[in-house]
């Protein structure tokens, strides 16, 4: 290693600024995900509150909540950063264009973006004289640059994963649901919106029904299997809130993935075969799972619409059934079975599912 070479590394050490895997793929995106539930996640939950009481108050409350989404998470990932207070401030600007321009990809977008504005920012901090002018400045203009240039291209990869949804509701509704209700779990779980994805392609209908499944698969799956490290806060915050908190985890150790992911492919093509499930409230509610409630509202709704309009008679007994055991019943048990053998033979390690609550 040269002089230059050295003198470069101890300076980033000095800054903190340490280039790792675990900074950025288990530091940084667990506090994203934190930073997620605290703005558009409980904001959905507040929001769905609202709307079936009726209280306008709480709808708009929930709505300021999920519109400071980007920010939040932006600075929650300059705290995980150790960011000091300038760069930590700055990371809101930031954090609201990339979520802005990222489209259905506007979690990896703020992501990627905010970890090097952050470390851009921690660089040049108290380097100056002027510090209060140049670190936001510097933290700011790279941050939004990044977003203009990047986030836009992030969210046509994010909308490609949304093509290959809508070439698998074209297959039979067999593989239909297997497929739709894996890959949209999937994306529910990763730091990219399955949300925005559902509206965006207007997912409804038996594909509706087949994202609604896969989310579910993910939330309750996660939330069942790490009752044993997380108890009822881990519970609670992943099966209503998100499975993106696991995030941090599966990159630590990706087979704890597993679970989820078997139980959407056997509850995909129940929702889709056997129990007819569909969503036929707004799109957006397909890719939401358990979040506050919003997918089963959505599903809820559509039924009340369809027997409105004539084209279902009733909802049937068995209409809520199908809803209780593809969204909870089947998504708890059939995770929790199958995490049993990969605990016993070591592919699931003791506390790694612990979430930092």
């Amino acid at each position: 290693m040269s002089r230059n070479e050295n003198r470069f590394l101890q300076f980033l050490k000095k800054k903190n600024v340490e280039i790792s895997a675990k900074r950025y793929g288990i530091d940084a995106l667990g506090a994203m995900a934190q930073g997620l539930f605290a703005s558009l996640l409980i904001g959905t939950i507040i929001g769905t509150i609202g709307e079936q009481g009726g209280w306008q108050i709480i709808i708009d409350i929930g709505g300021y909540a999920k519109a400071a989404a980007g920010p939040a998470m932006a600075c929650a990932i300059a705290y995980a950063l150790q960011s000091p207070p300038l760069v930590l401030f700055s990371m809101i600007a930031v954090g609201g264009a990339a979520n802005a321009l990222g489209g259905a990809g506007g979690p990896l977008s703020v992501l990627v973006i905010a970890i090097i504005a952050s470390e851009c920012g921690k660089i040049v901090s108290k380097e100056t004289k002027i510090d209060i002018i140049v670190t936001p400045a510097v933290t700011i203009i790279i941050g939004v640059l990044l977003s203009m240039w990047w986030a836009p291209g992030i969210g046509a990869a994010a909308s490609s994963l949304g093509r290959a949804i809508m070439w698998a509701t074209e297959l039979q509704p067999f593989w239909m649901g297997i497929i739709v209700s894996i890959i949209v779990g999937i994306a529910l779980t990763l730091p990219i919106s399955s949300a925005a994805i559902c509206a965006a392609l207007g997912l409804t209908g038996l594909a509706g029904g087949a994202a609604v499944a896969g989310c579910c698969a993910q939330m309750v799956g996660f939330a069942v299997m790490s009752f044993k490290e997380n108890r009822w806060g881990g519970l609670f915050a992943q099966g209503i809130g998100t499975s993106m908190l696991q995030m941090g985890n599966i990159v630590r150790n990706p087979r704890i993935w597993i679970p989820p992911i078997v139980a959407s492919a056997i509850t995909g093509p129940l929702a889709t075969c056997l129990f007819k499930l569909q969503m036929n409230g707004a799109a957006i509610a397909s890719g939401m799972g358990t979040c506050g409630l919003v997918g089963q509202i959505g599903v809820y709704t559509g039924w009340v619409s369809d027997v409105a309009a004539g084209t279902k008679a009733a909802i049937t007994s068995f209409d809520w059934i199908g809803l209780l055991l593809i969204c909870f019943i089947l998504p708890a048990v059939l995770s929790w079975l199958i995490s049993i053998p990969l605990r016993k033979n070591g592919w699931i390690g003791e506390n790694d599912l612990k979430l930092d609550l």
